[in-house]
């Protein structure tokens, strides 16, 4: 389970790191940078895949992500004395993300390329250092892997370091170029685990969303991050043992409510049928809350669970009567993975305080421009280091 996330210049998460437990809230004000931290985590699992410059070229390049404001704020423009201005930088510029748990932890600096006459990828970032080691907090006793620029070391499984250094191209990630078996089975293991983190963010329900189609079926233990699978997955959710969590689910919402799901040669059709109605309601056919409800209990009642599940506004189009069994659904899949919940929904995190006993609320502020948690003092942030460059 991972305890900690750590991210440094990324947008308005200047210097953030923040605790995470068995299920995580992360709730706060618009604009306190709730979405740049679900952004964050998925930099994390591209990095995994060697997709973390593709996500960054997304968002305009590295420059554009990067932290706007000053390296330090000055006393006087705390006080209100002075305007906000820039200072001489004593740090190389970049961008870090890390995270920490109970076996392993995992650092990425990403910086600037030196300028090239000839070349058009200016934009484009460099990895200037990475890190793995064992246990949750960094120290050179517990390291396994480490980058420097294009170099490379690591340890073997008695823990000796290795007696070459290898050479990695500046744009890859160790995570996606090492791994072997024998030599390296921790960068493997711990590659494969951020491989599985999944994420779901505002699913579409408009008339022409994918999860209305009716598509060739497929068993589908992982529902598609568009839904358009949304009638396959219900199936294998029944097929795989959890048909009672299903109508349960199902009921709940909707009293007297079940799912059918409709197979015309090999086509899967969604279909709900309700009490007091003479035929079902096809796909097309039902609100856009229902069919969002729907595609929630697909994505959290998974046969196949992640190592961590992110959620991203998971309230948004659904009816204050359908947050409550939400909640209950986001409880029942904290029993078998870690969920990070990013909401400002009061209703649906106190349903959640009620009921899930281990939750943790994290609460998000602004503090001239620069995101913080509410309440947090020096004393209270989990320890982290992060690597050198």
């Amino acid at each position: 389970m991972l305890t900690t996330l750590a991210v440094e210049n990324y947008r308005s998460l200047r210097s953030l790191v923040l605790p995470l437990g068995r299920v995580t809230v992360v709730t706060g004000a618009n604009g306190t940078g709730k979405s740049s931290l679900y952004r964050a985590l998925r930099l994390l699992a591209d990095a995994s895949r060697n997709g973390a410059v593709a996500a960054l070229a997304r968002e305009g390049g590295l420059p554009s992500t990067l932290w706007a404001g000053p390296e330090t704020v000055a006393r006087s423009v705390r006080q209100g004395r002075a305007p906000v201005q820039g200072t001489a930088r004593t740090k190389p510029v970049g961008l870090r993300l890390g995270f920490a748990g109970d076996e392993f932890g995992y650092a990425l600096d990403l910086g600037l390329p030196a300028p090239e006459r000839d070349s058009y990828f200016t934009l484009d970032p460099e990895i200037k250092g990475e890190a793995v080691w064992s246990g949750p907090v960094l120290k050179p006793s517990t390291l396994l892997a480490e980058r420097h620029n294009g170099i490379v070391r690591t340890r073997d499984q008695s823990g000796a370091w290795s007696d070459q250094a290898d050479r990695i191209r500046l744009g890859d990630s160790l995570l996606s170029e090492y791994g072997d078996p024998r030599r390296t089975p921790e960068l493997l293991l711990i590659r494969e685990r951020i491989r599985s983190w999944r994420f779901y963010d505002h699913f579409r329900t408009d008339a022409g969303a994918p999860a209305r189609s009716v598509r060739i079926g497929t068993r589908t233990p992982v529902l598609g991050h568009d839904g358009g699978d949304l009638a396959a997955a219900l199936r294998t959710i029944e097929e795989a043992g959890e048909p009672d969590m299903l109508a349960k689910a199902v009921d709940h919402a909707f009293p007297g409510s079940r799912v059918d799901i409709g197979n015309h040669d090999g086509r899967f059709e969604l279909q709900l049928r309700q009490h007091g109605l003479l035929r079902p309601l096809g796909a097309a056919e039902l609100s856009d809350g229902t069919l969002r409800y729907l595609l929630w209990v697909a994505a959290l009642l998974t046969p196949r669970p992640p190592e961590l599940l992110v959620l991203n506004e998971p309230e948004t189009s659904l009816h204050p009567d359908l947050l409550q069994p939400l909640a209950d659904l986001i409880t029942m899949a904290a029993a078998k993975t870690q969920i990070v919940v990013v909401s400002h929904s009061a209703p649906l995190i106190r349903s959640l305080e009620v009921i899930a006993p281990e939750l943790d609320t994290v609460a998000l502020v602004k503090d001239f421009g620069e995101t913080r948690i509410e309440g947090q003092g020096l004393l209270d942030r989990p320890s982290w280091t992060w690597p050198k460059r």
